[in-house]
């Protein structure tokens, strides 16, 4: 097998792709272990050159980590919970007291204090941040201790908690921690100063208790004696009442009964006439009805009559318009198309008529043309063009007529021009032929000189005369 090598280096041409794939794998992987995510419990810190702060805070999401110029850890966000033992702690009346405690702590995600945990707390182990945050919590905890009496911690936790929450979260967020909880477990002291409030508030309670006893006794035997006076005045004052009552009573009853009979004297009377004016509304009310049913039916009867007779007819008369606006749209329509076809008829047949007049006239141009422009010379040309016609008609118009013979009864008897009778009917037969001559005269035409020919005289007819016997000889 031949192996193609580069001119300059060498080096196989099909190696060259192999080794691009490679070192695309190679940056492919490198970007791949550099790219870090951080999980929703702990924080990523970037630092080295991160352009601007010291480090970088990432809480969830990732990030890209350069190689050299940069690097990572991760701080947990695991709460982490301690018990404080305070003790001989100076109160606000110089009396030492013990405050055992538990408090919860962890790093905080807000942006600010996480920043300050990536730069106080990263690398610590937990129990340096446990020592870090216990050393805290002692310092303000005495502090709040020292601004508070004996009886105000004891009997007012919720102040007290109030107090060393703030205190304690404000010092924590400077290293980058916040506190999750606080629990007082108790508070007592050395010297029984707690304990002696107790019991001096429990002989005061005892106390209390007694003498309220007592003053309820009194109370009751007081309220006893005044019972059974109040009884007696009110069961006097009761049986006053009771008698000024009855007699209140009895006149209210007889008020009450006048009253009651007036009333109902009144409301009889009213009774009645409202049962009167019930009546004649009643009445008029029936009348109106029955006065409404009257109109009702006649309305009714002339909206039937209406529906029988108006509305067919004015149905009747629709149609019949209907159908006259029908019929008389198709006689127009009809004598348009009538009136279309005489038009296009006789558009065809003046445009037939043009074409003929046209071509005659053209006819006749080149006519006078081969004339040489000499009108009366065409017009002969014309008429030797159509004689054998014109004889061919005057022959036909006499080839039918046989004469055998012709019998003439002349008496002998001469006209004005010195003519027969015989004469004269033989001259009359002959000009009945229209001579070519004529014919051109009423054309307003001259025969040429060798369509003339000569003249027949008269005499010159050979005619057969039979004289007319007289029937008496």
């Amino acid at each position: 097998m031949n192996t193609i090598f580069l001119a300059s280096s060498g080096v196989p041409i099909f190696a060259i792709p192999a080794a691009v794939v490679l070192i695309l794998v190679v940056l492919i992987y490198a970007i791949t272990k550099r790219y870090k995510r951080c999980p929703s419990d702990r924080i990523l810190v970037v630092y080295g050159r991160t352009g601007g702060g010291s480090a970088k805070c990432i809480h969830g999401g990732g990030a890209f980590i350069w190689p050299v110029i940069q690097d990572y850890e991760f701080l947990d966000l695991t709460p982490i919970s301690m018990e404080v033992m305070l003790t001989n702690a100076l109160s606000k009346q110089n009396i030492r007291v013990n405050v055992p405690s538990r408090f919860t702590i962890g790093i905080s995600t807000e942006p600010t204090v996480m920043q300050n945990a990536a730069e106080r707390l990263l690398g610590l182990s937990g129990d340096a941040i446990r020592d870090l945050a216990q050393e805290i919590i002692f310092g303000q905890l005495r502090m709040v201790v020292a601004s508070m009496d004996i009886e105000e911690i004891n009997t007012d936790r919720d102040k007290f908690l109030t107090h060393i929450t703030h205190n304690i979260e404000v010092e924590l967020q400077k290293v980058g921690l916040k506190l999750i909880n606080v629990n007082i477990t108790d508070i007592h002291d050395e010297s029984g100063y707690i304990e002696a409030l107790g019991k001096e508030a429990a002989a005061k309670a005892i106390n209390d208790a007694r003498i309220s006893v007592s003053q309820k006794n009194r109370d009751g035997s007081i309220g006893e004696a005044n019972a059974v006076q109040d009884q007696r005045i009110q069961v006097a004052a009761a049986n006053a009442k009771a008698v000024e009552g009855e007699n209140t009573a009895k006149i209210a009853v007889a008020n009450s009964d006048a009253a009651r009979r007036s009333r109902e004297a009144e409301a009889e009377r009213i009774a009645s006439a409202s049962e009167k004016v019930q009546l004649a509304k009643a009445l008029e009310e029936s009348y109106a009805a029955e006065r409404e049913a009257e109109e009702a039916r006649a309305l009714r009867k002339q909206a039937e009559q209406h529906a029988d007779v108006v509305v067919p007819a004015q149905i009747q008369k629709q149609k019949i318009e209907i159908d006259a606006e029908a019929e008389a749209e198709q006689i127009r329509r009809i004598a348009k198309g009538e009136a279309d076809s005489i038009l296009f008829k006789k558009q065809a047949e003046a445009q037939g008529l043009y074409e003929i007049l046209t071509k005659q006239a053209e006819g006749l141009d080149r006519i006078v043309k081969a004339a040489g422009n000499n009108s009366k010379d065409a017009v002969l040309l014309l008429v030797a063009d159509k004689l054998p016609e014109l004889v061919k008609t005057q022959a036909e118009a006499i080839k039918n007529i046989k004469i055998d013979k012709v019998t003439v009864w002349d008496g002998g008897s001469k006209g004005e021009d010195g003519k027969s009778s015989t004469a004269g009917f033989l001259s009359g037969l002959y000009k009945s032929v229209p001579p070519l001559q004529d014919m051109f005269d009423m054309a307003g035409m001259q025969l040429p000189e060798y369509l003339k020919g000569k003249d027949v005289e008269d005499g010159n007819a050979e005619v057969i005369t039979e004289e007319k016997k007289d029937s008496k000889k």
